[in-house]
């Protein structure tokens, strides 16, 4: 489970892997800490870390990608696909970028 806040200042997003692993955390609110909670689907279906050697190619694509752009809670950008295809054609536009799956914790 990773936690999103969005570059546009729209509600966090809870990212999971699968409804199981949503279900999990729901219940677990309710069990742990006696909270209600309900949550609502995203647009997005895909969420990749970029990175880039390039300082301002990154700036550039944040700025171009505002409104599928979040950050995680280290502060890290991420980049947020509607769909397999979309990752796909954002990829392939932006080859002096990295998007990956996965995030190293160093």
């Amino acid at each position: 489970m990773q936690v999103f806040h969005p570059s546009i200042g729209s509600q966090w997003i809870v990212g999971v892997v699968g409804q199981l692993q949503l279900d999990v955390l729901i219940s677990r609110l309710q069990a742990e800490y006696k909270v209600d909670a309900s949550f609502e689907a995203s647009p997005w279906d895909t969420a990749r870390w970029v990175t880039a050697e390039d300082a301002k190619a990154l700036d550039e694509f944040k700025a171009l990608h505002r409104s599928a752009i979040a950050e995680d809670r280290d502060g890290a950008p991420v980049f947020l696909a509607k769909d397999a295809w979309e990752l796909n054609y954002v990829e392939g536009k932006f080859p002096m970028l990295r998007f990956s799956a996965t995030k190293d914790r160093r």
